[in-house]
């Protein structure tokens, strides 16, 4: 019998788990499950004989790996996989996957949820602005990406977007204008919805001199990742461009620095919260159970990352 095990800091809703479990159940596997987990030692203990991991945001590093001989897939339930140690799996046979896609309406929904939280001044009763008739410019046009273009549409907004990835044909062909270079989408969109991940290529990349580019009233979102951001050049830009605002679902290193000056242009979420719904929840945990044992059943390796 397969043993699965979800290890879970942040734990999944008792509704995702009891579908997953049953999905578990129906597979002939057995569910192991660890939740809130008080530290690396009980995490280590517990996958020492499973044949299959199920994480949210915990990480899995060479250590982890080291301490399960058996294990043969891990799977992040949710799109960005950073957390996970690709060359330590890779060293330990095991195959990594993510549940792309699974989490996307909801980030979507909180990027138009602090847009419109900004655009009213964050409802401290002085007068705001609309967001329709403004530009939004979606940096990275994936699942998430083509999420927000989908409901700032509906917002009447006008869509832009720039990933190097996605060939023009696809972005065009959903009635959004491609940017070939960055700095392009940059000085022609007011808010910017950033989607990339956090690699090499990637960190610091949003930097003062990108952002300067922006125009007047000026608006960035960050539901990726906080290494994205120059947070000293970001600091700088909004020392000197008192019309420029930053809301993100990540808070910075510098938060307090970010909070004490300028209080009225940025917006924090206590905690990640993207993938934070009822929805999301239970779509990554389901994709995460199914795409196990289509792996051990069909040797479906569909979603892998390493």
């Amino acid at each position: 019998m397969k043993k699965v095990l979800i290890a879970t800091v942040k734990p999944f809703a008792p509704a995702a788990i009891n579908q997953m479990k049953n999905l578990l159940d129906k597979a002939g596997y057995k569910m192991i499950l660890l939740e809130k987990y008080p530290d690396k030692k009980a995490l280590i203990e517990a996958v020492k004989n499973v044949d299959a991991l199920i994480v949210r945001s915990d990480k899995i590093d060479a250590e982890v790996f080291e301490q399960a001989p058996n294990l043969k897939i891990v799977v992040r339930a949710g799109a960005g996989y950073d957390n996970i140690d690709l060359k330590a799996a890779t060293n330990n046979k095991t195959v990594v996957m993510n549940t792309p896609g699974q989490n996307a309406n909801a980030v979507a929904e909180l990027v138009l949820g602090m847009m419109v939280l900004m655009a009213r001044n964050q409802f401290n009763g002085t007068p705001g602005t609309e967001l329709k008739g403004k530009t939004i410019g979606i940096h990275a046009y994936g699942n998430v990406g083509k999420n927000v273009a989908r409901i700032a549409k509906g917002f009447d907004m006008n869509v832009v977007a720039h990933d190097p990835y996605v060939s023009s044909e696809i972005v065009e062909r959903d009635g959004i204008k491609d940017y070939e270079n960055v700095e392009d989408m940059y000085k022609n969109a007011q808010y910017v919805s950033l989607h990339i991940p956090a690699t090499p290529q990637t960190i610091k990349s949003i930097n003062y001199e990108l952002l300067k580019q922006m125009p007047d009233n000026a608006v960035l979102i960050n539901t990726a990742r906080k290494e994205i951001i120059d947070e000293d050049g970001l600091l700088q830009l909004m020392a000197e461009r008192p019309d420029f605002k930053y809301i993100s679902d990540i808070a910075p290193d510098k938060r307090d620095e970010f909070e004490t000056r300028f209080a009225d242009r940025i917006f924090f979420t206590p905690k990640k919260m993207g993938a934070q719904t009822a929805e999301a929840n239970i779509n990554a945990g389901v994709a995460a159970v199914n795409q196990i044992v289509n792996f051990f059943e069909n040797n479906d390796q569909t979603y892998k990352l390493n």
